[in-house]
């Protein structure tokens, strides 16, 4: 077990015990002097969340090996400039043909250690393509080997709607990467927690700070299923033993402008005023595990 390394200075603790009633884990208690300490076995429960070290009102938690000095504080921030940063974002599919300044790139970079996972499994894997050339010749890789598999295989009747983004490649549009000349792969552990959320709350963060910085980004579902389809692609991108390709999001500098929030159809909302559960039968149960409804 690593060394969690708790640290309390005494003569800043006011002990109000914050640190211990936030702890998840239970790990915290108070020692005989009613200074935060450790509880039995509480350094094996921990979850490294730092959450302690957070809600510490005069920074007199360590942990982890983590200075509160090099926290930043927390600031109030406008709640309509943040919605309106929620309503304005867009799936980009127009990009100039130019890398990102390695700044910007590493800023995106950064903001992502910050993204939440279940159980503070820590441990998902990016891997960027910030190299416009770089992404030229996986888009020419991944293009040319989807047109030879159409031109040998009859497609119009089972790919049905799709068929009309098939004839778009076999012309040399690029359907799939949409030109964009940078993209990220996110990966997580086969055994984490949350194998399905992680990746996606990665990605929402990623997306929404990057149009705040006036970058473009596009979720790309095709380019996913190509990461599935052709391995190669995986190995490229240096993913770890015990990974999976989770999803993909394209980016790059915006060559179309925006100029308002769309108006979107609103999605059923219910407020659950009673509860007086109902028993199910094992029919029931199993067409809701499917997805079904009970009615």
């Amino acid at each position: 077990m690593a060394e969690k390394n708790l640290c309390i200075d005494k003569e800043k603790c006011i002990h109000c015990g914050l640190c211990i009633k936030d702890c998840i884990a239970y790990s915290l208690e108070f020692d005989e002097n009613n200074v935060p300490k450790f509880a039995q076995g509480g350094e094996d429960r921990c979850i490294q969340c730092q959450h302690c070290l957070s809600v510490c009102p005069v920074g007199a938690v360590s942990i982890l090996g983590k200075n509160p000095e090099n926290s930043e504080p927390l600031y109030a921030q406008n709640p309509d400039m943040i919605l309106n940063l929620i309503k304005s974002r867009r799936s980009f599919r127009h990009y100039k043909q130019e890398n990102l300044s390695p700044e910007i790139v590493q800023k995106l970079k950064d903001m992502l250690n910050w993204t939440p996972t279940g159980c503070n499994f820590h441990k998902l894997h990016f891997a960027f393509v910030e190299d416009k050339a770089v992404m030229d010749k996986i888009r020419d890789y991944v293009n040319t080997k989807i047109i030879n598999i159409i031109k040998k295989v009859p497609y119009h009747k089972a790919a049905k709607k799709f068929a009309h983004y098939l004839d778009a490649m076999v012309a040399g549009e690029d359907v799939i990467f949409r030109k964009a000349p940078n993209m990220v792969v996110v990966s997580v552990p086969l055994n984490a927690p949350c194998v399905s959320e992680d990746p996606v709350i990665a990605l929402s963060y990623f997306e929404l700070y990057a149009q705040s910085l006036g970058v473009a980004t596009c979720w790309c579902g095709f380019a996913q299923l190509c990461m599935q389809l052709f391995p190669e692609l995986g190995i490229q991108m240096n993913i770890p033993e015990g990974y999976k390709p989770a999803y993909v999001m394209l980016f790059g500098p915006a060559d179309i402008k925006y100029s308002r929030t769309t108006q979107p159809e609103p999605f059923e909302f219910y407020t659950v005023d009673k509860f007086e559960p109902q028993k199910t039968d094992f029919l029931k149960r199993v067409k809701y595990y499917l997805g079904g409804m009970f009615r």
